[in-house]
């Protein structure tokens, strides 16, 4: 039985496309209210709208850049306004960039990380100072991936992020710990997403191999069955997580990835 988060306030970044959506969509089926944070406004309110429409709970659409503590503070500040709380934050947002260490432009490797590694700073401290504001705590989740644990070919700025993510979230289950805060990071295998489909042509372009050989040996060849990852199996991890009451799980890791690193 996955977590209970009906009436939770859960703030998802990244939230109006791809794993993210999907993760808004399973957590106001489930009865939670969703402040969907996305670069993207216009399309932030059209899932929030959505939502309220189909599973009748509360969504507010923010505008946030992840990068931009001005931007992730102001949308914190409008999610607990309408809310009055802070339940759970889930910090989705991320890119991918494909190119050999050698020929990997500085531009990019600083752009990546700073999604994927100081947005997660930025919208983790945010957080964390309402949920302690409030005095019940929360769950603070992070979409990492097999990366957090694993290493790739051309992928060095994804991979140095991701391990990165997995030492902040152990970082904050020790510092939320006496504020009932809990951490966890969600590290999926690949998922068939837009960002997943377009780095299969990157990828046989860049090794010299057929795109169906970078899905059969790159992408899925160490997992035990050959599948990708499911949008469902994330969001379930992501509701399993936000439901827990205890911290009995806090500062751990939860691979998705059919076998792909067992631990």
């Amino acid at each position: 039985m996955l977590g209970n988060v009906k009436d939770k306030v859960a703030v998802i970044t990244g939230a109006a496309s791809g794993i993210g959506k999907h993760m808004a969509e399973r957590f106001a089926e489930s009865g939670a209210h969703v402040v969907i944070a996305d670069l993207n406004l216009e399309q932030a309110n059209v899932v929030a709208e959505e939502l309220t429409a189909k599973f009748g709970v509360s969504a507010l659409g923010v505008q946030m850049d992840v990068t931009s503590e001005e931007q992730v503070n102001a949308g914190i500040d409008a999610a607990f306004t309408k809310f009055g709380k802070i339940d759970v934050l889930v910090s989705n947002a991320g890119i991918q960039t494909i190119a050999p260490i050698v020929e990997f432009e500085f531009a990019a490797w600083k752009r990546l990380i700073d999604i994927h590694l100081h947005g997660t700073f930025l919208t983790a401290k945010a957080a964390m100072k309402k949920m302690i504001e409030q005095g019940t705590g929360g769950s603070v989740i992070v979409t990492g991936s097999i990366h957090s644990v694993e290493a790739s070919k051309n992928k060095s700025a994804y991979v140095a992020a991701k391990h990165a993510q997995l030492g902040f979230v152990r970082a904050i289950a020790k510092e939320g710990a006496p504020h009932n805060i809990r951490a966890n990071l969600i590290g999926p295998g690949f998922v068939r997403t837009p960002l997943v489909d377009k780095q299969i042509p990157e990828q046989a372009k860049t090794l010299g191999i057929s795109e169906e050989d970078v899905v059969k040996k790159i992408m899925l060849g160490e997992t035990v069955d050959g599948e990708f990852t499911t949008l469902d199996d994330v969001a379930n991890a992501a509701l399993f997580l936000a439901g827990l009451e205890t911290n009995v799980l806090t500062g751990q890791s939860m691979l998705l990835t059919h076998g792909w690193h067992m631990q």
